[in-house]
């Protein structure tokens, strides 16, 4: 699983150096994580609604995109999908009581 979020996490390193007027991604860095994240937004309320409407598909297709806006704000921030991946990897084995203590000592 995590090869693929490996080879999109490079390709999204590659499009900050890409003409934004060539490529999605680059156009969303020029625009700044104020642009990128009212995306996420636009992207999560999507996903809500397809939830809770309960077509497998819809869930699928909107949950990819927010999915591909997370990422491309995680390397906005210099930050990649293993970073995430290192971290759910730490809260393995804790239950969400003590993960979430541990976060507020």
């Amino acid at each position: 699983m995590s090869d693929v979020l490996t080879r999109l996490s490079e390709l999204l390193e590659q499009r900050k150096a890409a003409d934004p007027a060539s490529s999605y991604v680059a156009k969303l860095y020029a625009k700044g994580m104020d642009s990128i994240l009212k995306k996420i937004g636009e992207e999560a309320t999507e996903t809500v609604i397809a939830a809770k409407g309960g077509n497998h598909d819809e869930i699928i297709y909107e949950t990819a995109d927010l999915w591909f806006h997370t990422l491309v704000m995680l390397s906005h921030a210099g930050l990649s999908a293993q970073d995430v991946l290192n971290e759910l990897a730490r809260r393995e084995g804790l239950s969400g009581i003590e993960e979430k203590a541990s976060r507020t000592s």
